[in-house]
């Protein structure tokens, strides 16, 4: 699931008997040092490749594209791979920051479903793999809000009525795109009129809002509020306390998002990243990933691997015309700004 959670080093080598087999060439091959996303990627999935390649993998996590961005360009870092959002790595080519590795070419790239080439600066795969994607929308506890609800509008009233709160994240992007989406507006646009309904969208809300965070999981398991905006990984929860517990993807719209797998321009261990991108592209491999992340994936053969329970779920996979209604940024450049101001009023309102 896409969350966030403190940093941490994981990724010991493997034992000596699995670096030393010939069935799979895995002789001792140095490290491979991972920037991903706080519990965004399957620790048995690392194993499996120190096991084929006898690469030692070194993972560390971040909360937020920012801060990868600034540590990634403060340099003094050895990460080979990170994984940022699709208009992330858009940001990051404008800088010349990520490795052509021409993954497009290898035989395992036929497996990537095209519509998830997103990223402008690479709408070939030449250069980052397609790696997670998902709807960002409102996870809720059924037994508090005594109903199942299709959407904020809904959400809203529902807890208006009963005075309970829910949570946003604390992203600014996230947080003005529902108030954008909620007007009928583009989640890219920066139209200072735009702005100005999607911030009075979301101030109207604050009255209900018990938090701007990331830990609605746990705040909406326990009761503690009726509902929390939240990414697609909260089905995990879903799946763990169905009675209880619902997901969904609000009827206004949604936004969702996608990251891929880069190489850094600057990685010391270039060879070792391209195995693992070659490697993440098989479907077995993929699945093994998907299976604990509850995430939708771009290798098509890989979605008929995981778990029914994921498979048929309209929330991880949805219907073509759910999926007309998700929206995913794009680089805004020196226009941020604009929703900085925004952002910053939504935020200090009373």
């Amino acid at each position: 699931m896409r969350s966030v959670k403190s940093r941490i080093l994981a990724g010991a080598a493997i034992g000596l008997a699995l670096v030393v087999q010939g069935a799979t060439g895995a002789a001792a091959a140095g490290v491979l040092n991972l920037y991903n996303w706080g519990e965004y990627i399957n620790p048995e999935v690392l194993k499996a490749f120190e096991a084929e390649t006898g690469i030692k993998v070194n993972l560390d996590t971040y909360g937020s594209n920012e801060e990868m961005l600034a540590k990634v360009q403060a340099g003094g870092t050895n990460y080979d791979i990170v994984f940022p959002s699709v208009h992330m790595q858009d940001i990051m080519a404008k800088l010349d920051l990520l490795e052509k590795t021409n993954i497009n070419t290898y035989e395992g790239f036929k497996h990537i479903d095209p519509q998830f080439l997103r990223a402008k600066s690479d709408p070939k795969g030449e250069y980052c793999l397609p790696y997670a994607w998902g709807s960002v929308g409102i996870v809720y506890n059924r037994e508090v809000l005594g109903k199942d609800i299709t959407g904020w509008k809904d959400l809203v009233a529902t807890v208006s009525a009963k005075d309970l709160k829910f949570t946003l994240l604390d992203d600014m992007r996230e947080v003005l795109g529902v108030g954008l989406i909620l007007n009928g507006k583009s989640v890219n646009s920066t139209d200072a009129a735009d702005l100005k309904l999607a911030a009075d969208t979301m101030i109207a809300m604050k009255p209900h809002v018990a938090a701007f965070t990331y830990d609605a999981r746990p705040m909406v398991q326990a009761g503690d509020v009726a509902a929390g905006h939240f990414f697609v990984g909260a089905m995990v929860d879903v799946f763990g306390a169905p009675e209880k517990l619902g997901y969904v993807i609000p009827e206004e719209g949604a936004t969702m998002y996608q990251e891929n797998i880069c190489v850094l321009k600057g990685a010391p261990n270039k060879e070792n990243a391209l195995r693992f991108l070659q490697f993440y592209t098989k479907p077995e491999i993929v699945a093994l990933n998907i299976a604990q992340q509850t995430n939708g994936t771009a290798n098509v053969p890989a979605r008929a691997l995981t778990p029914d329970n994921i498979k048929n779920s309209e929330e991880i996979n949805p219907p073509a015309e759910v999926m007309a209604k998700l929206q995913i940024f794009e680089d805004l450049g020196a226009d941020l700004r604009k929703m900085d101001r925004v952002w910053t009023q939504v935020k200090t309102a009373q």
